[in-house]
């Protein structure tokens, strides 16, 4: 294998997962992708970035629900790429209700996928990372990893899980070259905010506009959504070697919310 950096971005099938990993291949890593989606439109989306890159873009399904498909989605690439070198910990899901209310199910499946998945994907991909004393790990948490909003209990719950690991796992790497940081995005415009405006604007009896300006952007000084391509820009430099000495952090991307 020559000198390419290979990468694995988890929930890469859309938004902010395959921003991060359109800038990788953009930037010569051949990429994994992982997600949910239409089999044909995520053919198209891995075959189209593959075609514009020249680097190998591959896509594994593994269900990261199950800790099993996690480790086996690590060894898959692995062995299909013939090492790993960045791995990005971004899938993601969301609800929103009063605890009283939050059905069990759904709490369950946001820790699992937003929290326990990157335990086990990182658990598989330790090893390997330190045996070719190299790895980049970033794991995608959010302004909602510092503070917290209502309704969001196991969302909020799960990203200061997150940026908790984060900063374990930075130490039991550092002296093996392995890096792990987090970002902490605001609000971008993803289908996963997209989803969440309905329920937040039955729970809070608002409008879509209401919920836009007077919830989403209430927090954000900037009044702005964060792009897409900002936070892949912010995961590609953490790949680079001016971010070497940048471990166990958590950087924000959120005009300024964590700020107040």
């Amino acid at each position: 294998m020559g000198e390419r950096r290979a990468a694995l971005v988890t929930g890469s099938s859309s938004g902010i997962g395959l921003g991060i990993a359109t800038a990788f291949a953009k930037a010569g890593m051949d990429v994994t992708l992982n997600g949910l989606g239409d089999a044909a439109e995520i053919e198209k989306i891995r075959s189209g970035l593959e075609r514009e890159t020249g680097v190998t873009v591959r896509y594994d399904g593994a269900n990261l629900m199950q800790p099993d498909a996690c480790t086996g989605m690590i060894e898959s690439a692995i062995g299909a790429l013939g090492r790993l070198d960045v791995l990005v910990n971004n899938a993601g899901i969301q609800f929103v209700s009063p605890i009283e209310d939050f059905p069990v199910d759904k709490y369950n499946a946001i820790i699992a996928l937003n929290l326990s998945s990157a335990f086990h994907t990182i658990r598989g991909a330790m090893r390997a990372m330190k045996a070719a004393r190299y790895g980049r790990i970033i794991n995608i948490a959010s302004a909602h990893g510092h503070v917290a909003s209502p309704f969001k209990s196991a969302y909020v719950a799960a990203k200061h899980g997150i940026i908790g690991l984060t900063k374990t796992v930075a130490l039991e790497g550092a002296t093996f070259n392995v890096r792990c940081n987090a970002i902490s995005p605001g609000y971008v415009l993803t289908g996963l905010v997209e989803s969440q405006i309905p329920d937040t604007m039955k729970a809070r009896n608002m409008t879509r506009e209401q919920v836009i300006n007077d919830v989403l952007l209430a927090a954000q000084p900037t009044k702005e959504f964060v792009k897409v391509e900002q936070v892949a820009s912010v995961a590609l430099f953490l790949t680079t070697p001016a971010a070497d000495e940048i471990n166990g952090a958590a950087l924000n991307v959120d005009g300024g919310w964590t700020a107040q």
